[in-house]
């Protein structure tokens, strides 16, 4: 018998730019927010939240600007591969991680390694790295 073979592409892991939060708002506020919706102001009760959270940050946007480059902090997504890692290893220095955004440590990054070349990790977003590395550097994540 003959069957037909279908070539599946390999899934390739999906780039998370949005984090999950939890906020708690009054009953008279989560009203208005679904009379806004109700009206068409906006599409759901999450697009509100977002183009409010959006006007705030563009109303504060300069002192924004200024404090990313006070504190010199990378913006955006800063990857860190085992390889990347071991060639900071072999340079004998330590990493001071400074990023407004996400800061990704490879899954095959061993906890003993990012622990001997990150000195420090502030994080202004999110972090994404095995429980374990996280363990590892629990007392340098500010």
């Amino acid at each position: 018998m003959l069957r037909n073979s279908v070539t599946v592409p390999e899934a390739k892991p999906k780039f998370v730019d949005t984090e999950k939060i939890t906020i708690n708002l009054g009953l008279i506020d989560l009203g208005h927010i679904d009379l806004l919706v109700e009206e068409g102001f906006y599409s759901n009760r999450t697009d509100l939240i977002r183009t409010a959270i959006r006007n705030q940050l563009g109303a504060h946007a300069e002192v924004l600007r200024q404090t990313v480059a006070r504190r010199t902090l990378v913006l955006g997504l800063q990857q860190y591969s085992r390889q990347d890692l071991e060639a900071v290893r072999k340079s004998k220095t330590k990493l001071r991680i400074q990023v407004l955004g996400l800061v990704r440590i490879a899954d095959d990054v061993p906890p003993a390694l990012a622990r001997e070349t990150i000195e420090s990790i502030a994080v202004l977003g999110a972090l994404q790295a095995s429980a374990a590395v996280k363990a590892a550097l629990a007392d340098r994540i500010n």
